[in-house]
């Protein structure tokens, strides 16, 4: 989730051309080959077939990270989206805003070699490798569109409950299909580690419920303790048509689920707010 997080970002996006493309250099090419390669080697029997589907509709490259008016002619074709540029963080306003107007917020940086395994930052390959496939996807970008335009509705602290809800489905979610469970949460795809933990036996997998979703807490750093199963993708496609403010407030009514997981640490000098 391309949003604001309250500390200063450690990468700067890169700013496009006039015609919408970025140098990147040689080292930058590289890491992506890097994440993409072992990824895909992952991927196979845990993603979701519309998330393959997706993947080989854009025709993402191996070896050099993808510019963005490519990605944008397949998905504009396919269900009228596009991939925007925009800095390494923004605001909820911001981020609401684009998904209303059917665009896709990608910071275009990548992460260093040495940070290969975790960014807090989402960079360029999280966004395009993790999410744009499923934005071919027409429930998928449906529930992602539905979703902007809520958010512009909602209040501040209707915004926190569906911040848990699209990390709980776009980021973590996984889906049961007749191959068995999958994986569509792009924040599991493009992490080896959570792809490899997500369908383990180490976490909890509970049936998808919008409420308790909303409900439950969840730490950006560490793998996931808890995951949401989808019965079908196409239950994105009916959440688009319910009540999720209405669901919002149940969930603020109900409270939070104590959280399956220790406070994060709090660095050395300071104190824990």
């Amino acid at each position: 989730m391309n949003t604001t997080l309250g500390s200063p970002p450690a990468y700067v996006a890169r700013p496009p051309d006039a015609h919408g493309y970025v140098a990147y250099s040689d080292e930058e090419h590289r890491v992506w080959h890097t994440l993409f390669s072992r990824q895909r080697q992952l991927l196979p029997g845990r993603a979701c077939q519309a998330y393959l589907d997706g993947i080989e509709q854009l025709r993402l490259p191996a070896n050099e990270i993808p510019q963005l008016p490519a990605i944008n002619r397949v998905l504009r074709a396919a269900t009228g989206w596009q991939v925007v540029p925009v800095p390494a963080l923004i605001p909820f306003q911001t981020f609401f805003e684009l998904l209303a107007s059917q665009r896709f917020p990608a910071a275009t940086f990548i992460r260093r070699r040495e940070a290969l395994d975790y960014l807090q930052e989402p960079d360029i390959f999280h966004e395009l490798f993790g999410h744009c496939p499923l934005l071919a996807n027409p429930a998928f970008a449906a529930f992602t569109h539905t979703y902007g335009q809520l958010g512009l509705a909602a209040s501040p602290a209707q915004r926190v409950y569906l911040a848990r809800l699209y990390w709980m489905t776009v980021e973590f979610g996984l889906v049961q299909t007749e191959a068995g469970l999958r994986i569509y949460g792009g924040g599991i795809l493009s992490s080896p580690k959570e792809t490899l933990h997500a369908l383990s036996d180490a976490p909890r997998q509970l049936p998808f419920d919008p409420v308790e979703a909303m409900r439950t807490p969840y730490r950006i750093d560490i793998l996931q303790p808890l995951y949401f199963v989808l019965p079908d993708m196409q239950r994105l496609h009916t959440l688009a048509r319910e009540d999720l403010l209405g669901h919002a407030a149940e969930a603020q009514r109900l409270g939070l689920h104590a959280p399956l997981f220790s406070p994060k640490p709090t660095p050395a000098g300071l104190e824990a707010p």
